[in-house]
């Protein structure tokens, strides 16, 4: 089985899908993965064959003002940058389809794609094979279990509504429906079919297989998601060989467990001053802190006796070792955080991270959710505290991690696309 995996987006967008492909290769089977050109080096040294397309729409995540404009700017300046948006598909999908019909992944049996890359299902259309929509986060599917994670709502809202809330996700048929369907019509001759833009539909209006890479033991799958859905458990890389760094062993052994706090390179407008926020809040709770300053986070220049500021460690490898985790809950530091089996503190900034800072909570592993926009000093100190101390929450945390980490999600992800892949 060949299978092309296709996805666009941050690290945590890219990760989860070498985890998936080293799963595949390891299965004996033959796996090309299209990504960013930006990261060729990083999937390249898993030892996963790559295929560059084109940046698109990450080009916004290279000016920090952009990013911090849409976090912090409103409804407002978000809808000015998705403006924008549409015209950086047009190299992308090209690239897609170069890739797919005579690049490094052609005569692909099954496509594999996360949705945000867009091209995914067109492309398996065209070629006459199986697309399967795969993500760390439940995007697509409605339930009436819980509201459409894309945006923050209200989490009291009647099932009927609940459902209703995933429309959300038409919004991207609206945005890019013109930029695909030239696409679709003058290079891969592609009609304009019903239900063309929704990767939960194959061509045929039959519904299309999902592999959710999240852990069924932190989400049970809704009773009302249909067959094709697979929740699979998390697809996580392999812990490094590699020791953490000799500066962080001596840091954890030099005093009291510290708690871990990094928001990805999720920082706002202001990465000084949300620093400085949380070296206080480290201080009114007495704790050490280790500080993951890396992609563009916060500030990387905080080291000292109590704080010591990492650029790029291996979070699987981290994680046990610190009392309590603080973060900004995307998808894959959440997953790894419940993995690790230690208390959390999810400060939520956009998206669906307001999701899983609530699932935390409400699985009993962290403290109420801490939204950026109405971070304190005083209230993270309060959280952490919580976090790094309560017995009940250390123990619900431990057997979270316990379950997840018996589950193999790969595995069963690899399983799942050798039966949809079948003649």
């Amino acid at each position: 089985m060949k299978v092309l995996i296709m996805t666009l987006g941050t690290r945590g967008d890219v990760q989860p899908f070498i985890a998936l492909a080293r799963g595949l290769l390891a299965a004996g089977h033959e796996v090309v993965l299209a990504a960013p050109q930006r990261f060729a080096g990083f999937v390249a040294g898993h030892g996963v064959p790559f295929a560059g397309v084109d940046d698109g729409p990450m080009r916004l995540m290279d000016d920090p003002a952009r990013v911090g404009a849409m976090i912090e700017g409103g409804m407002g300046a978000r809808l000015r940058q998705v403006r924008t948006m549409p015209a950086m598909f047009t190299q992308l999908l090209a690239d897609c389809w170069a890739v797919a019909s005579h690049g490094a992944g052609a005569g692909a049996d099954v496509v594999v794609h996360n949705g945000q890359i867009i091209a995914g299902q067109h492309v398996a259309e065209k070629l006459g094979i199986p697309a399967v929509l795969a993500l760390p986060i439940p995007m697509y599917v409605p339930t009436s279990e819980f509201p459409w994670p894309g945006v923050e709502l209200p989490t009291w809202l009647p099932a009927l509504a609940n459902r209703a809330t995933f429309k959300g996700m038409q919004g991207a048929a609206a945005m890019f429906g013109r930029v695909v369907d030239r696409w679709r019509e003058e290079t891969l001759g592609l009609p304009r079919r019903r239900g063309r833009h929704d990767p939960l539909r194959r061509p045929d209006n039959g519904q299309a297989p999902v592999l959710h890479a999240f852990s069924p033991s932190v989400l049970p799958p809704p009773p009302d998601w249909p067959d094709s859905v697979h929740t699979t458990g998390y697809w996580f890389l392999p812990p490094s060989d590699e020791a953490l760094p000799p500066q962080v062993e001596d840091f954890l052994r030099a005093g009291d467990t510290p708690v871990f706090v990094g928001f990805g390179s999720m920082s706002g407008l202001d990465p000084v001053r949300t620093t400085a926020l949380v070296l206080e809040a480290a201080r009114r709770a007495g704790t050490r802190l280790v500080v993951g300053a890396g992609w563009g986070g916060l500030d990387s220049s905080t080291s000292g006796d109590d704080v010591l500021a990492v650029e790029d460690v291996d979070y699987q490898r981290l994680f046990p070792r610190v009392a309590a985790v603080v973060h900004h809950g995307g998808a894959g530091t959440t997953g790894t955080a419940f993995a690790s089996g230690r208390p959390q503190v999810v400060c939520p900034f956009v998206a669906d991270q307001p999701f899983w800072a609530r699932l935390a909570h409400n699985r009993g592993v962290a403290p109420a959710p801490q939204p950026q926009r109405h971070l304190t000093a005083a209230g993270l100190a309060s959280a952490i505290t919580t976090a790094a101390t309560d017995p009940d929450m250390a123990r619900a945390a431990e057997e979270m991690g316990h379950r997840v980490r018996a589950e193999d999600g790969i595995s069963a992800a690899v399983t799942a696309l050798e039966r949809i892949a079948e003649p």
